[in-house]
């Protein structure tokens, strides 16, 4: 009599917890059969409705398909490592002609006149702007 009293009792608090899990999950996590159907068989067998519930019908949780930053993203951080030094290094190539090419088109007219550097050989680069002669 001393061990089936808890025996009991630990029968029971085990039926109520598969229920109340049961009846708690969202439906996405049951398995097998529907969500009120469960709880059926859970309450109407009730030690081996809560071990078919636990072993068969209840489902892992499925990750939600939140947005990731795309340094969190494994996909996106592989596709960076698909470009090679040498796509990098012909790109770098590519940029620096195009500024070379810029540099020696001369100032852009829509920026307006620029200012004149200085004449080597002045003491003072600002004499010359002022139009002061020595």
């Amino acid at each position: 009599m001393r061990i089936l009293l808890p025996l009991a009792l630990l029968l029971i608090a085990f039926w109520v917890y598969s229920i109340v899990d049961c009846a708690l999950q969202s439906p996405t996590r049951h398995r097998g059969v529907s969500k009120p159907l469960w709880i059926v068989i859970v309450v109407l067998l009730p030690v081996i409705g809560g071990l078919m519930w636990f072993v068969v019908g209840r489902g892992r949780a499925r990750p939600q398909n939140a947005f990731r930053a795309p340094d969190d993203n494994p996909d996106f951080l592989g596709s960076l490592r698909s470009v090679s030094i040498a796509d990098q290094d012909e790109r770098i190539r590519r940029l620096e002609e195009e500024l070379a090419a810029l540099d020696a088109e001369g100032p852009d007219p829509d920026r307006g006149p620029q200012p004149h550097p200085p004449v080597s050989g002045d003491d003072d680069p600002d004499e010359h702007r002022r139009g002061s002669v020595a």
